[in-house]
């Protein structure tokens, strides 16, 4: 189930450096993490995001993205994706895959089968099959939506290979631990996964830097 909303991110960051020393060592190299803004499209408009952007550079898939706003009249909402012709979005750099995903995103909102509206209710594991129903949007993709957009704390990726790399990089596994070995590395975390997850993709970067996030 989520992690109840008054649990702060300092807090939760708190709680689970305090439970192992290599994610506390962690910590004090990366510092605080906090969130990016709230997509101003809300929920709807983070996920046909998150579509645009699979497979594409930030740069590129911005481009494409502010196009699509722009063919549909300013503001991504169902009603307006649905009504705006296919040539607008395929001109927008939209690839025929994409556009079939963005179309069924809007049906499935439409016409309720997917609530947008109802995830304060609904565990994780709730939200993810029901975003798995529409087209293009896979585990990982939910996941992501999950950490970023409704900023829930306990989502493990253990498919993502930054979160596996950066694990094996801070408690020096190598090679680093595949998605069935790292699903139960996470059990000592709960409910505060999502924080792992993320210090996981820091300690990639710190390493990237230069910087041996590992406690020798």
């Amino acid at each position: 189930m989520a992690v109840k909303a008054r649990t702060s991110l300092a807090t939760a960051i708190e709680e689970v450096a305090a439970r192992d020393p290599a994610l506390a060592h962690l910590v004090a190299l990366v510092g605080p993490i906090g969130y990016g803004p709230r997509n101003a499209d809300g929920h709807f408009g983070a996920l046909v995001r998150a579509i645009v952007f699979q497979q594409l550079a930030g740069r590129a898939a911005e481009a494409i993205l502010g196009r699509v706003v722009a063919a549909v009249g300013g503001e991504l909402s169902p009603d307006a994706l649905a009504a705006a012709p296919d040539e607008a979005l395929r001109a927008a750099g939209l690839s025929a895959n994409k556009l079939a995903s963005l179309r069924d995103l809007s049906a499935k909102v439409l016409d309720g089968t997917l609530d947008l509206t109802t995830s304060s209710r609904k565990s994780d594991e709730e939200i993810i099959a029901s975003l798995e129903t529409v087209r293009g949007i896979g585990r990982w993709t939910a996941e992501m939506y999950l950490m970023f957009e409704l900023r829930r704390l306990d989502v493990w990726p253990v498919d993502d290979f930054g979160v596996r790399q950066g694990y094996g990089l801070a408690w020096g596994i190598d090679p680093p631990p595949t998605a069935r070995e790292l699903l139960p590395l996470g059990e000592p975390f709960r409910p505060f996964r999502s924080i792992v997850a993320r210090y996981c993709w820091e300690a990639v970067a710190l390493f990237r830097g230069g910087t041996d996030p590992s406690l020798r």
